[in-house]
């Protein structure tokens, strides 16, 4: 293996936190054995490119459980943890990607993933598949097909259909209801705020907390600041959702008058240039800027490091920009991902579904990727059926089963 990581004696330290997260995943672990029975991956090269950290490794060596040849490297470069990605390594697996990572290095890690002529690819805001059309054409013919993790990802892979661009069939993971009920609004609610408490170390309760975009993270984020104290500020450009967040008792403004009495923002609109200059311009004094979208494009620090007459860390993942009048605007974490780059992540209990979705898709796309004639394939409704049901036992629930004088009740229409 031609692994580039840090530095492999970190391992132990990974091995740790991926025994942890193991213990919480009781889906994972459950697919571990199976797979490990059944050897469904075997002879398949994956290429996967999701947030380097625990969780995301174990569904690697899950994978890798069932027969696959793991070549992996993370999302973001500021999510990669190195001790993570070592121990990844020394148990065999091929890792490309480091904590801190520059975009040529970045780019590079991603590019050596795709040398391998992978059959399988997991992605995590389209890079992977993007670069492979643009830079590896050679080697589409390889591909069976894909899973995209993220909203983001979504995005830009519909924007590729449209313009006829994507080559092989990619499964919607993201619009599982076992993913984005859970994952994104609990997981992104929870995560958040955990990484911007303990990045900056103050209250939330008495803030006001100004949250751009009201799609299901939205939703996570803004119920979790109002939990905590917060009085919430919602900004929105669709009509429908701005309504969802009055009714579920939130305001709801343009950014342009939040940004006069916001105290932290926090953008997970999927979208670029959502607080510009115009809006640094009338922030208070002490504002503090995150975002929890997949790329650092929602929040404009170019444009606030053009602005800013003066410049200072304030702590780890903490930058300061004096503006003009002598008020400071801070950002975290470089206006990247702060759940992940100021922080672990989504819990370990909810990602164990999302992964669930994203090995039985992998597995579905193996078994069935020659049929499919579409590019954008929503995750079978079987698949989201079995992991929730599968969840609901692990948490030791039960639900009642439809009479067959119910079903047969329900589907009269249908005869």
């Amino acid at each position: 293996m031609n692994s580039e990581i840090r530095d492999v004696k970190l391992a132990p330290s990974g091995h740790r936190k991926i025994e942890w997260v193991r213990r919480n995943m009781p889906l994972l672990r459950s697919l571990e054995e199976e797979f490990r029975r059944e050897k469904p991956f075997e002879g398949i090269r994956v290429a996967l490119s999701i947030h380097l950290e625990a969780k995301t490794a174990y569904l690697c060596k899950v994978l890798a459980a069932g027969g696959a040849e793991m070549h992996i490297t993370g999302s973001n470069p500021l999510s990669t943890q190195d001790d993570v990605a070592a121990a990844l390594v020394e148990d065999g697996l091929e890792v490309h990607g480091w904590h801190g990572a520059t975009d040529a290095e970045y780019e590079s890690h991603i590019s050596h993933v795709l040398e391998n002529d992978c059959q399988i690819i997991i992605d995590d805001g389209g890079d992977l598949v993007h670069t492979l059309h643009t830079r590896y054409p050679e080697k589409i013919a390889h591909v069976i097909g894909g899973c995209e993790e993220t909203t983001t990802g979504i995005i830009r892979l519909r924007a590729m259909d449209r313009e006829g661009q994507l080559q092989f069939p990619m499964v919607l993971v993201n619009d599982a209801d076992c993913k984005h009920l859970f994952d994104n609004r609990y997981g992104t609610g929870q995560s958040v705020m955990d990484g911007i408490n303990r990045t900056t170390n103050l209250i939330i309760a008495g803030k006001v907390v100004v949250v751009a975009g009201y799609g299901w993270c939205g939703k996570g984020v803004s119920m979790r600041a109002k939990g905590m104290g917060a009085r919430v500020i919602v900004t929105e450009v669709d009509p429908v959702r701005a309504i969802e967040a009055v009714m579920d008792g939130f305001d709801v403004m343009p950014m342009r008058e939040a940004a006069k009495v916001g105290d932290l923002f926090i953008t997970v609109t999927g979208c670029s240039g959502v607080i510009d200059e115009e809006d640094f311009a009338v922030m208070k004094n002490g504002a503090i800027l995150c975002n929890a979208g997949h790329f650092d494009v929602e929040v404009d620090v170019a444009a606030l490091r053009r602005i800013a007459l003066e410049t200072a860390e304030m702590r780890q993942n903490i930058m300061g920009y004096r503006l003009d009048g002598d008020r400071w605007v801070y950002v975290l974490a470089e206006g990247r991902l702060v759940n992940l780059a100021a922080g672990d992540g989504h819990p370990a209990e909810i990602m164990d579904m999302s992964f669930a979705i994203q090995a039985l898709s992998a597995k579905y796309l193996v078994e069935h990727g020659k049929e499919l004639h579409q590019r954008l394939i929503p995750v079978p409704r079987e698949v989201d059926q079995e992991v929730a049901r599968r969840k609901l036992a692990f948490l030791g629930k039960a639900i009642d089963t439809l009479t067959p004088e119910q079903e047969a009740y329900l589907n009269q229409g249908l005869e």
